[in-house]
């Protein structure tokens, strides 16, 4: 009967394994511990340093625009449409008449009230010479004179509600829709049509409190409007609001717009760009700053070749820069591309730009 061998090993061939595992796992600790904390290779990152450089950016926002004049025309009594003097669209002048409407019996009224005051007037000369012949009394002129002061006042009331009658423009405009037709029936309040100066316009837009020390009345501001593509315009900020809103935390602006070919028309949507003053920022690269939900960080590296994940607030971004208004100082070296491959503490390698790759960095 063959022997069978014994399957389990000898105490020597139990050592000679030891010594081989503690062999090979010296020679990847001693491959590794080049890459520094934990045994891990450093990464291969570009890096930059941070330092100040004069930066302008401008604030950004949708505005609305309104007229610089804009009513509703309508009358003040209820009377028959007897002419109307213009058409939809019209540009008018200050105190052009829009609508004439039935006033016979208020000239009538004013005929009659002319010839009472004519009268009173003739009765009061005539005493005038009576006095003066010391025929009648002081007293008799003084009420001829109060005759013929009311109905003087009772002429100019009837002259007035007869004016009333000629509903003109109050100023300079365009008309709007024409809502009324000859013959027809209107009431205080009912509308004739719309009139809006529109030679120049105003814009009101919302602008985030942060940068309520950027805005000044008289700073320049452009506008741009999907009406009119390519076409920009120029205006200035004529009222910063007073009050900031307690829940969008923004407070409003109005900008003039001057309006001479009248593109701009009230409820247009504007794009508007508020120009900031120049000043020292320290701007970073926008891939250097990782983002996670709300909050923003960068990673620094140490003098020892390592990085610590540091957070920073972020203000304005612009053309693949972003401005970071706390956590940096000036001098500090960052990491720009491998951002991906870092934590706090990692291991880095500074490599030649380009050499690395973009998909792993990870940047904001």
């Amino acid at each position: 009967m063959p022997e069978v061998p014994n399957p389990i090993p000898s105490a020597r061939l139990r050592a000679c394994c030891a010594v081989l595992l503690a062999i090979a796992l010296g020679a990847c600790g001693a491959d590794g511990g080049a890459g520094g904390q934990g045994g891990a290779p450093a990464a291969v990152v570009t890096t930059t340093t941070v330092a100040p450089v004069p930066f302008s950016d401008s604030i950004r926002a949708l505005g609305t625009v309104q007229a610089r004049e804009s009513v509703e025309v309508t009358a003040k009594v209820s009377e028959v449409v007897e002419r109307v003097h213009f058409e939809s669209g019209d540009l008018v002048a200050a105190g052009a008449p829009l609508v004439t409407l039935s006033g016979q019996q208020q000239r009538a009224a004013l005929a009659a009230a002319r010839a009472t005051a004519e009268e009173a007037d003739r009765l009061l000369r005539r005493q005038q010479e009576l006095v003066e012949r010391q025929m009648v009394s002081r007293a008799a002129l003084d009420a001829q004179r109060a005759i013929r002061d009311s109905a003087l006042a009772q002429v100019r009331q009837i002259e007035a509600n007869l004016e009333d009658r000629v509903v003109r423009a109050p100023f300079a405009g365009v008309l709007g829709v024409r809502q009324v037709s000859r013959g027809a029936l209107i009431t205080p309040g009912t509308v004739i049509a719309t009139l809006d100066d529109l030679s120049s316009v105003y814009v009101d837009f919302p602008v985030p409190e942060a940068s309520l020390s950027h805005v000044a009345v008289g700073q320049r501001i452009s506008g741009t409007s999907t009406a009119w593509p390519g076409r920009g315009f120029e205006g200035r900020v004529s009222n910063v609001g007073s009050r900031v809103d307690p829940a969008s935390r923004a407070f409003s602006v109005r900008a003039d717009f001057a309006n001479p070919e009248r593109l701009l028309r009230p409820g247009m949507l504007v794009r508007v760009e508020l120009e900031r003053g120049v000043r020292d920022a320290l701007l970073v690269p926008e891939i250097a700053v990782v983002q996670v939900g709300r909050d923003s960080f960068v990673f620094r590296v140490r003098p020892d070749a390592t990085v610590e994940q540091v957070a920073v607030e972020v203000g304005s971004r612009t053309r693949g820069m972003a401005e970071v208004v706390s956590g940096l100082r000036d001098g500090d070296r960052i990491v720009v591309d491998g951002t991906g491959k870092l934590r706090d503490g990692s291991p880095v390698v500074e490599a030649a730009p380009g050499t690395v790759d973009t998909d792993e960095a990870g940047g904001g």
